[in-house]
C-alpha cells in the first residue's frame, strides 16, 4: 500500500481526467492499468508522474490503453481561456493556437471569441507542432 499512498497524486490526475484505472502493488511496482478516452489524458498522467516523482522508472508501471485515436483530447472551455493560452499550456508554444483553430472551424468563426462552456477538439501533437 506504500506505492498507493506515494501515487496517490498520479491516481488523483486519472480519476480528474476521467480515466477508468486499476492499481495494484505486483513485484515492488506499482501498477495502473486501465483505459483512457484520448491520448491528452494519457499523457496527462503520465506528465504527473514524471514531474512528481524521480524514481517512477523502478516504482511504477503504467498500461493504459487510448479508446479514441482522434481528436488527441476533449477541452471544456473556462474563464479566462484563450487559444494562445490552450496552445502554450498544451503544445508548449502559444503560436500554434491556429491549429486549434482550424480542428474547431464548424464551432468557431473566429480565433479570438470563444466561449466559457464550449467543448473544443485538440489536434494531434504531430500535427501541432508540425
Amino acid at each position: 500500500m506504500a506505492l498507493q499512498n506515494d501515487y496517490k497524486d498520479v491516481l488523483d490526475v486519472a480519476k480528474t481526467v476521467g480515466a477508468k484505472v486499476e492499481s495494484r502493488e505486483e513485484n515492488g511496482k506499482l501498477v495502473v492499468q486501465g483505459t483512457v478516452e484520448h491520448a491528452w489524458d494519457r499523457d496527462r498522467i503520465w506528465d504527473q508522474i514524471k514531474a512528481k516523482h524521480t524514481q517512477w522508472e523502478k516504482e511504477i508501471m503504467v498500461l493504459l490503453t487510448v479508446t479514441h485515436a482522434e481528436p488527441y483530447g476533449l477541452y471544456t472551455v473556462k474563464s479566462g481561456d484563450t487559444l494562445s493560452k490552450l496552445a502554450k499550456d498544451i503544445y508548449g508554444d502559444a503560436k500554434l493556437y491556429p491549429k486549434i483553430f482550424d480542428i474547431n472551424k464548424d464551432q468557431l468563426k473566429n480565433p479570438d471569441q470563444i466561449k466559457v462552456g464550449q467543448v473544443l477538439k485538440l489536434p494531434p501533437k504531430s500535427i501541432a507542432t508540425s
